[in-house]
């Protein structure tokens, strides 16, 4: 799992290009001892791990808030596209693989996993009433921390429809046309630099609780019992070396097949962290009077089964050549 990360280990090395010129293999490597060294500020304390991945998303919230600023949106077509959906998402097999890959970006499989452990860092008393509003406090934070990656994603959508399609420039397809073009259809240097520094934040916010993800499993199912820094260093290198192979044999051009086909593969190994996740947090005998209300479980299943479904027919249209 954990190396299907190296999509934001190579986001990181992007926006390290875009901001300084750096190669990408450089970037590449940069980005794996900086995540070490965040990890190493945070020590043992949660807590303030915690803390860096806040202030990162602060800054990825505070760049896509300005870059709408410069845009200028059109507010009405933006709520038309949220409230009706068009039917072409389920016939337009384009839409259907970005929509997919916007899935996996949003809820990363990985992170079910680290919400869960980090529950277990509180320190919780045994009694009914601090448990349940401990629970609540963490639905709290894992709807926050998904709402505003949902924000993040829908102003990147925003952002290049009010941008490159308004302007004429449907073509723009990767990462460095779109910093190269921003400037020039807004007329502000600034913009550019926003969007890098909000993909470099982006990286190093999903390589840092990818890290921390990969120990976790390492931790709780593999059970392999070694210090804390040789866990997080070779969770690290299962990452780094699939993306240095990447970036060195196929280069620049390699670059933007990887970021959507590893999106849309966090998207397939949804299924199989969020069907456990509803079944276990719905079984009396495991949850000891903190299972599911009947209204979650159904909500639950409902969402399940709608997100197995979508990622079934992109397996389907991909094996007819349809995608």
């Amino acid at each position: 799992m954990q190396s299907l990360l190296n999509i934001q280990v190579v986001g990181s090395a992007i926006a390290l290009k875009l901001l300084f010129g750096l190669p990408l293999v450089w970037g590449v490597i940069i980005t794996a001892f900086d995540v070490l060294i965040l990890l190493a500020l945070g020590g043992h304390n949660m807590r303030g791990i915690e803390a860096l991945v806040l202030v990162m998303m602060a800054v990825i919230f505070v760049c896509f808030s300005i870059e709408m600023y410069f845009s200028q949106p059109d507010g009405w077509l933006i709520l038309q596209g949220a409230l009706v959906p068009s039917s072409q998402l389920l016939t337009d097999q384009n839409m259907l693989l970005v929509s997919i890959g916007i899935l996996g970006a949003t809820v990363m499989p990985h992170n079910l996993y680290l919400h869960s452990s980090l529950v277990q860092t509180r320190d919780i008393p045994s009694d009914a009433r601090t448990v349940r509003r401990s629970i609540f406090l963490a639905t709290v934070d894992s709807n926050m921390a998904l709402s505003l990656a949902f924000l993040v994603n829908m102003a990147i959508l925003i952002l290049a429809a009010a941008t490159f399609h308004r302007a004429g420039h449907p073509e723009v397809a990767d990462i460095e046309q779109a910093y190269i073009m921003l400037s020039r259809i807004l007329g502000n240097k600034t913009a550019s630099v926003l969007f890098a520094v909000a993909l470099l934040a982006s990286g190093q916010q999903s390589t840092l609780t990818g890290t921390l993800a990969g120990q976790i499993v390492m931790e709780g199912f593999v059970n392999w019992k070694i210090t804390a820094w040789k866990r997080r260093l070779m969770t690290r290198l299962v990452a780094i070396i699939p993306a240095i192979c990447v970036v060195y044999f196929y280069g620049d051009s390699g670059v933007t097949p990887l970021l959507i086909a590893s999106q849309v593969v966090l998207s397939l190994q949804l299924s199989f962290a969020v069907f456990p996740l509803v079944y276990l947090t719905s079984d009396e005998g495991v949850m000891k009077g903190f299972a599911n209300c009947y209204a979650t479980k159904l909500i639950g299943w409902v969402v399940a089964v709608a997100i197995a479904a979508l990622n079934m027919l992109l397996i389907v249209l991909t094996f007819r050549g349809d995608v």
